[in-house]
């Protein structure tokens, strides 16, 4: 009898459960519809940058319409204008900025580009083509070994001052499109055009020439 008993008690318990069940089923699968949803609809989507990462455009080579920014010192990322640059130089170093984004190029050391001021009756014509107010500007990455040109120095085959990279004492003569006037380089620097608007430096056109150092093989 209490077997009988017992047996009654545990079908009863199974029957009352038996829509709890079907219950979970039917959330699940609802769950499952839902997440489906949300997945296909955001197949378009961009991911979310991580932190550490550079934002899309970064890397990008300068745009007609950059802005110029400092790479280094204490106006780095600040904007660079013709009031900020030197007759006779020194150069600024400078990175492309996109107006539009607010994105610095700076992830590619590529990007980087030197910056001077001279007298435009020293400037051959090309030069002074892409020049504005006797303003140029170059890659600042050696076209030897892809080091960076940093030194602006007395030639060591004339009286002027030009472009100088320290590894291996290539010389560029910015006056004349930044060609080799010493050293191992192969070729010159490439030039990047450029415009005034309000006082402000941006980009006029692509890099013209070869950007970085000598390729092997």
């Amino acid at each position: 009898m209490a077997r009988a008993s017992f047996d009654t008690h545990s079908s009863s318990s199974e029957n009352a459960a038996e829509p709890d069940v079907e219950a979970d089923a039917e959330q699940t699968r609802r769950s499952v519809l839902l997440g489906a949803l949300a997945a296909t609809a955001c197949l378009g989507c961009s991911p979310p940058a991580r932190a550490g990462e550079d934002p899309p455009g970064a890397d990008e080579r300068p745009q007609r319409g950059d802005l110029l920014v400092f790479s280094e010192g204490d106006q780095e990322g600040k904007l660079v204008t013709a009031a900020d640059l030197h007759a006779g130089g020194p150069p600024v170093h400078a990175w492309p900025k996109d107006p539009n984004t607010s994105v610095v190029r700076s992830a590619s050391r590529l990007n980087e580009i030197l910056i001077i001021k001279l007298d435009p009756a020293e400037l051959d014509e090309k030069t002074r083509a892409r020049a504005v107010d006797g303003i140029i500007a170059y890659s600042a990455i050696c076209s030897h070994a892809g080091c960076p040109v940093t030194a602006w120095v007395k030639s060591d085959v004339g009286d002027k001052e030009v472009f100088k990279c320290m590894c291996h004492n290539s010389e560029y003569d910015p006056r004349a499109g930044a060609q080799v006037v010493f050293g191992p380089a192969p070729r010159r620097l490439a030039a990047l055009p450029l415009t005034l608007a309000d006082g402000s430096l941006s980009v006029a056109g692509n890099f013209v020439g070869k950007v970085g150092g000598a390729q092997p093989g």
